[in-house]
């Protein structure tokens, strides 16, 4: 097998909340909604400028195509931004708690010689934004 991941799919509770917190609040491009003429088909798709996709699909939209209950397990996947700055961690925090996102730790300096914080979406689904001065973005 390719070790390639080409899309990777939130389980939202609300697919319309979910939608307004990515494309409104946080200015990610989207056609919006789509497959809603299937049982269980509404899901949106961002793609992101390194080619993968992120999808948002209802959490019982997933389960009934995986044939389990619907679960909960948000933080254990964590969702990681690296950015091109320390600054940049700071306007992408400020903007995701603009566009509704809890924030879990403010922005500081880490351990390793890096600076990040972490927010919840609004499905509880985290996502830490980091400068690594040992990366480029």
């Amino acid at each position: 097998m390719n070790p390639s991941i080409s899309v990777i799919t939130l389980g939202v509770d609300d697919l319309k909340r979910s939608l307004a917190f990515y494309q409104d609040g946080l200015g990610w491009e989207t056609d919006g909604i789509i497959g809603e003429e299937f049982e269980h088909g509404a899901v949106v798709f961002f793609k992101l400028p390194s080619g993968l996709r992120l999808a948002l699909w209802p959490r019982k939209s997933i389960a009934a195509e995986m044939g389990v209950e619907v679960a909960r397990a948000a933080n254990e996947v964590l969702l990681s931004h690296n950015v091109k700055s320390r600054t940049a961690v700071d306007d992408v925090m400020v903007e995701a708690e603009r566009a509704g996102a809890d924030i879990l730790k403010p922005a500081k300096d880490l351990f390793w010689g890096g600076y990040g914080g972490f927010f919840k979406d609004p499905d509880g689904h985290i996502w830490e934004v980091t400068w690594n001065p040992a990366w480029s973005a």
